[in-house]
C-alpha cells in the first residue's frame, strides 16, 4: 500500500469547523487534502485537483452527496466517494453503497472510524486499478496478434486500392479476385460488377486475349509464366479499345497454378501527350513556313541588290583585263572591285544562311545561345522589310549580356514572329526598336521588341496568346504565330509579358534565365 503522502483526499461539507478540523486530522495522517464547501465547487475540484478519494457529506443544500457521487462516477469513476451521514440517515447510506460508494461513516466522525474507511477505499482503488491494467495487459496480448494481421490486411489492401496502376487477380478458373480503384477507372466497370463475377478473358477482345495468352507463355517479356512491360488492349465496358500496359504474373502453388496477378497501365493519356507532341510540331511548322513565306519575299529584294553590284564589278574588272596587262592604278581600282565583291557575296551568304537555317525542319537543340549575334541575325533577315515598309529601327543591346540556353531556330522564330507582327502594325511606317538586357537581379535575360503601331485593344489584349486568335484580315494570318511563341519560350523556361493601348503601340518582352 502506498504512504499516505501519495493519497489526495477531496472533502465536501457545508460546515466549516467539520472542514476545519477533519482536515487538520487528514493532513496530520499525511494526506493531501482540499476542501470544498458544496458539491458543486467539489466537481469543478476534482478535474485540476484529482483526488483518488473523495469524502462528502449527504445533507447539503443545492447539490446534495447522492448527486455528488452520481456525478464523480460518471465524470471520473476510478475515484472512491466516502459518504458522510447522520445516524438516522440509514436509507441514504444504503442508497450510497449501491451507486458504489466505497464506504460510508457518520457524524459526528470518528477520527478512528475516518481512518479505518480511508485505508478501506484505498485498498479498493489500488485493487480497482490493478484489476484494471491487468484486464488491458491480458487485453492487449490476446489482441496483438489480430491487431497486427488487420494492420497488415489493410496496408496491403490500401496498397492496392492506391495504386495509380490498374491491379486485377483472377484465381485459377480465370474468375475476379481481385480489382482495385485504378481498374474500375480504366474499364468503367464498378468492384461489385466485376469480382467473383466476371472472368479475365471478358475484359479482351479474341485477338488481344490469344496473344496475351501466347507471349505470357514465352521468353520474350521475361517469361515463361511472366510479363515485363507489354503492351496490348483491354475491352472496357462500352466495348472500347482501351492501350495498355501490362506486366503479369502467373501464381503457381506446389508446382500447380493457382492464379494470375496482372499490373496494367492505361496509355491513352500517354497516346493522347503523344498526338499534342505531334501536333504542336506541325503547328511549329506551319507557323514559321507562313514567317519564312514573307521572309523569302523581303529576302528576294535583299539579295537583288548585292547581286546587282556583283554583276557589274564583275564585268568592270573582265573590260579592265581584256585591254591588256594592269597598270599600277588599273590594279588598286581591281583590287578595290575585288573587295567590294568579296564583301557583297558574304552579305549575300549569311542571308541565304541565314534563311536555310529557319527553314529547316529539326527537332530542338539546346545549346547556348548569344543574345546579341540572335537578335543581329534576325535584323538582317527582316531589314529589307522594314525599309520597303518605311519603318526606322533602332538597336539597343548590351555588351555583357550572358549566353542563354535554348535552340536558336526556334527563338530566332519568336523574334522575327514579333517583327513582322509589328511591321504590320504600323502600315504608315513608325519606328521599331530591338533591345537586349541583362537583369542582374533577377539573373534574366530580356529580348524586347517595341513599336509606335496601332496597339492592342484591351478586349483583344488577354487573348493574343490562344491559338488562331487574330485582329488580322481574313487571308492575313490564322492566329498561330504568337500561340507558337508562348509555347517556344515555356519550353525554354522563360516568360512573354506584353504592354499596349490602341494608337499606343505594343512592347513584347521575351525573358529568359541567363
Amino acid at each position: 500500500m502506498s504512504q499516505a503522502a501519495d493519497w489526495k483526499v477531496l472533502l465536501i461539507d457545508d460546515e466549516e469547523g467539520i472542514r476545519k478540523v477533519t482536515a487538520i486530522s487528514l493532513e496530520d495522517a499525511g494526506y493531501s487534502v482540499q476542501t470544498a464547501p458544496n458539491g458543486e465547487t467539489g466537481i469543478n475540484l476534482c478535474k485540476n485537483f484529482s483526488p483518488q478519494i473523495v469524502i462528502t457529506d449527504v445533507r447539503m443544500p443545492g447539490m446534495d452527496g447522492i448527486q455528488v457521487l452520481e456525478t464523480v462516477k460518471k465524470l471520473y469513476p476510478d475515484i472512491e466517494v466516502i459518504v458522510a451521514t447522520a445516524f438516522g440517515e440509514m436509507e441514504l447510506a444504503i442508497r450510497a453503497l449501491q451507486l458504489d460508494a466505497s464506504d460510508f461513516i457518520t457524524k459526528p466522525i470518528n477520527s478512528d472510524a475516518l481512518h479505518l474507511a480511508l485505508e478501506r477505499a484505498k485498498h479498493r482503488y489500488t485493487s480497482g486499478k490493478q484489476i484494471k491494467d491487468y484486464t488491458a495487459l491480458l487485453e492487449e496480448g490476446w489482441s496483438e496478434t489480430t491487431r497486427e494481421l488487420m494492420e497488415t490486411f489493410k496496408f496491403q489492401n490500401d496498397l492496392i486500392e492506391n495504386s495509380m496502376d490498374g491491379i486485377m487477380g483472377c484465381d485459377a478458373g480465370g474468375k475476379v479476385v481481385t480489382f482495385n480503384r485504378s481498374m474500375e477507372q480504366i474499364l468503367g466497370y464498378s468492384k461489385k460488377e466485376a469480382l467473383q463475377k466476371m472472368t479475365f478473358s471478358q475484359f479482351f477482345l479474341p485477338e488481344d486475349e490469344t496473344r496475351f495468352g501466347k507471349e505470357i507463355e514465352s521468353e520474350k517479356y521475361g517469361g515463361p509464366d511472366r510479363l515485363f512491360l507489354f503492351e496490348t488492349a483491354l475491352k472496357g465496358k462500352s466495348g472500347q479499345r482501351i492501350p495498355v500496359q501490362v506486366s503479369a504474373s502467373v501464381m503457381k502453388t506446389q508446382e500447380h497454378r493457382s492464379g494470375l496477378v496482372c499490373f496494367f497501365r492505361d496509355l491513352r493519356e500517354i497516346r493522347r501527350l503523344e498526338r499534342e507532341v505531334e501536333d504542336q510540331a506541325r503547328i511549329l511548322h506551319q507557323d514559321k513556313m507562313m514567317s519564312l513565306g514573307r521572309l523569302a519575299a523581303s529576302v528576294v529584294h535583299e539579295i537583288n541588290n548585292p547581286l546587282a553590284g556583283i554583276l557589274n564589278y564583275s564585268r568592270l574588272m573582265l573590260r579592265i583585263l581584256s585591254r591588256g596587262p594592269l597598270a599600277e592604278d588599273r590594279r588598286e581600282k581591281f583590287s578595290q572591285y575585288l573587295e567590294l565583291v568579296e564583301k557583297e557575296t558574304d552579305r549575300c551568304s549569311r542571308i541565304v544562311s541565314g534563311l536555310l537555317t529557319f527553314s529547316r525542319k529539326s527537332p530542338p537543340n539546346f545549346g547556348e545561345v548569344q543574345i546579341k549575334d540572335l537578335l543581329e541575325r534576325c535584323f538582317l533577315m527582316s531589314r529589307h522589310k522594314l525599309e520597303l515598309s518605311n519603318i526606322r529601327t533602332e538597336q539597343q543591346i548590351d555588351e555583357n549580356i550572358p549566353d542563354i540556353k535554348g535552340d536558336f531556330n526556334q527563338l530566332q522564330q519568336c523574334v522575327i514572329n514579333l517583327i513582322f507582327n509589328a511591321i504590320d502594325a504600323m502600315p504608315q511606317g513608325g519606328i521599331l526598336t530591338l533591345t537586349g538586357i541583362y537583369d542582374a537581379k533577377t539573373r534574366s535575360a530580356a529580348i524586347t521588341v517595341k513599336d509606335t503601331g496601332t496597339g492592342i485593344s484591351e478586349k483583344d489584349l488577354p487573348h493574343i496568346f490562344e491559338p488562331f486568335f487574330t485582329t488580322k484580315d481574313e487571308g492575313y494570318g490564322v492566329g498561330l504565330g504568337l500561340s507558337t511563341l508562348y509555347g517556344i519560350v515555356q519550353r525554354h523556361g522563360g516568360t512573354v509579358a506584353v504592354e499596349s493601348a490602341p494608337g499606343a503601340g505594343a512592347v513584347f518582352t521575351l525573358r529568359f534565365p541567363a
